[in-house]
């Protein structure tokens, strides 16, 4: 059986890949990083803060990200939670107004392929 190998864990500002949120246990991984490897067809690459306008607007695309699911360990999204979340449904989002905002330090470097930077950096949220 082939190994599954995470790419670096570089962030968007060349820096080290910071954790993202491990209550609710997050990325492709599970293991509370925006990790990912060439298996991660989502590109789950971008921690994001959840708000209720992004759940809405998630479950009406297909993907119901607020409803528990005790089956995958999924205890369901709620407004403030961190996600990582698939380059290309933050894409989506941000084409339809409803891009949550985005912690840089703790997306990864791969999310670029699909989001310039820019637009990123339009919606970081500011840590001191």
């Amino acid at each position: 059986m082939n190994e599954i190998v995470k790419d670096d864990a570089v962030n968007v500002l060349g820096g080290e890949l910071a954790p993202c949120s491990t209550s609710p246990a997050t990325g492709f991984f599970r293991d509370g990083c925006c990790n990912t490897c060439k298996e991660d067809v989502g590109s789950h690459t971008v921690c994001v803060e959840v708000t209720v306008d992004f759940l809405e607007y998630s479950r009406f695309a297909g993907n119901d990200l607020s409803t528990p699911h005790p089956e995958f360990a999924f205890p369901g999204l709620k407004e403030g939670d961190r996600w990582c979340l698939c380059a290309t449904r933050w894409l989506e989002a941000y084409e339809k107004g409803m891009a949550p905002r985005v912690f840089l330090h703790n997306t990864h470097i791969k999310a670029l392929e699909v989001i310039p930077l820019s637009l990123l950096e339009e919606f970081a949220v500011s840590i001191n």
